[in-house]
C-alpha cells in the first residue's frame, strides 16, 4: 500500500511540475517579449522572437533528458570500454580481445542471433495472420484487445506468468505448471523446461513473441485497412483466390509497414534483458549480451571495462538497424 501511495504521489508531482514548467516558462517569455504594447513595430518584433524561442521551451526538458540519460552514458561507455576493471587505467583494445576469446561471450552472440532469427519473424508473422483473420469476424475487436493485452505487462511480469507455465515438480507430485500438467496427463514425464539446452532459449523467446505479437498486429491491421479497395476488387474480378489476394495484392502494399515492425522488434531483441534475468539469469546456456553486460558491470565486484565493451558491441549492432528504420519511415512519410 505504501508503494502505491508513493507511486501516486510521484505521478501527481510529475504532472504538476510539467504543467507548472510549461505555464511558467510561457508566462516568463511573454513578460520578456511583451506583445501587448503601443509600439506595433516592437510588438511585432517581440512576437517573432517569442515564436522562435517557444518551441525550444517545449523541447528543452526532453533535450536535457536525452543528453543526461542517453548521450552522456553513450560517450562514457565508449570511454570505459578502453579502461581497466576500475575504470581508471587505459588498456587499449584488451577488453575487446578478451570478449572474442571468451566462451560465454560467444555463447551470448549465438543466443542473440537465435533470438534475432526467431522472435521478429514469429511475432511479425503471427501479428500479420491475426490482423488478417480478425478483420473478417464480428468479434475481431474483442480478439485484438485480448491479444494486445500482454503489451501492458512488463517483461518481468510476463516472465513471472510464464514461470507458472513452465513450472516443474518432481514426478509423482501434482504439477502446477500448465505445460508439465499436460505432459503428465498424456502419460509423459515432467521436464525442467528452462534447463533444457537449446530448447530453453526457444521457451524464453515464446514470452517475447507473446508480448510483441499484439504490437505487430495493431500496426499491420491498420496497414491492411489502408489498402485501396479498388485493387482488391480488381483482383477478384480477375479471378484471384483469397490466398493470392493476400500474398500478391495485400502483402506487397504493406511491405514497408512489415519491415518497420520487423526492425523495431529486432532492436528490442538486441536489448533483451529482463526475461533472461527473471527466468534463468543466464544459466543453462541462455545468456544474452545485455544480461552478460549487466553481470560484468555490476556483479562480482564489477568490471567497468568489460561491461562497457559489451555495451559498445550491442550499440554497434543496434545503430545500423535504427538508421535504416528512420530512413524507411522518412521515405514513407515523403511518399504520402
Amino acid at each position: 500500500m505504501e508503494q502505491l501511495f508513493f507511486a501516486l504521489v510521484t505521478i501527481v508531482i510529475g504532472v504538476a511540475a510539467a504543467i507548472g514548467y510549461f505555464y511558467g516558462s510561457n508566462l516568463l517569455l511573454d513578460m520578456i517579449f511583451p506583445s501587448r504594447i503601443a509600439d506595433t513595430t516592437r510588438a511585432s518584433e517581440n512576437l517573432r522572437k517569442a515564436a522562435l524561442i517557444r518551441p525550444w521551451l517545449f523541447l528543452g526538458p526532453a533535450l536535457i533528458s536525452l543528453a543526461v540519460y542517453l548521450v552522456y552514458p553513450l560517450f562514457s561507455s565508449v570511454v570505459y570500454a578502453f579502461l581497466d576493471r576500475s575504470g581508471e587505467n587505459y588498456v587499449g583494445l584488451a577488453n575487446f580481445r578478451w570478449m572474442f576469446q571468451d566462451g560465454e561471450f560467444r555463447q551470448s552472440i549465438y543466443n542473440n542471433l537465435l533470438w534475432l532469427i526467431v522472435v521478429p519473424a514469429a511475432a511479425t508473422l503471427f501479428g500479420l495472420i491475426i490482423a488478417a483473420m480478425t478483420d473478417r469476424i464480428w468479434w475481431g475487436n474483442i480478439a485484438k484487445s485480448l491479444i494486445f493485452m500482454p503489451m501492458a505487462i512488463s517483461f518481468v511480469g510476463a516472465s513471472v506468468i510464464w514461470k507458472f507455465v513452465y513450472d516443474y515438480r518432481d514426478a509423482g507430485s501434482e504439477q502446477i505448471g500448465i505445460l508439465n500438467a499436460i505432459v503428465v496427463a498424456f502419460g509423459g514425464d515432467p521436464q525442467i523446461w528452462i534447463a533444457l539446452p537449446f530448447w530453453n532459449n526457444i521457451f524464453l523467446m515464446v514470452i517475447l513473441i507473446w508480448i510483441q505479437t499484439g504490437f505487430a498486429m495493431v500496426l499491420l491491421s491498420a496497414a491492411l485497412r489502408g489498402i485501396p479497395e479498388e485493387t482488391i476488387e480488381a483482383a477478384i474480378i480477375d479471378g484471384a483466390n483469397p490466398w493470392q489476394i493476400f500474398m500478391k495484392i495485400k502483402v506487397p502494399q504493406i511491405w514497408n509497414t512489415i519491415a518497420v515492425v520487423w526492425t523495431t522488434i529486432t532492436i528490442l531483441v538486441l536489448k533483451v534483458f529482463d526475461i533472461v534475468l527473471a527466468m534463468t539469469n543466464g544459466q543453462w546456456q541462455t545468456q544474452v549480451l545485455a544480461n552478460l553486460m549487466f553481470d560484468w558491470m555490476f556483479r562480482g565486484g564489477g568490471d567497468f571495462g568489460k561491461g562497457a565493451a559489451i555495451a559498445v558491441v550491442i550499440m554497434i549492432m543496434v545503430v545500423p538497424i535504427m538508421i535504416w528504420n528512420i530512413r524507411n519511415a522518412r521515405r514513407e512519410m515523403e511518399g504520402h
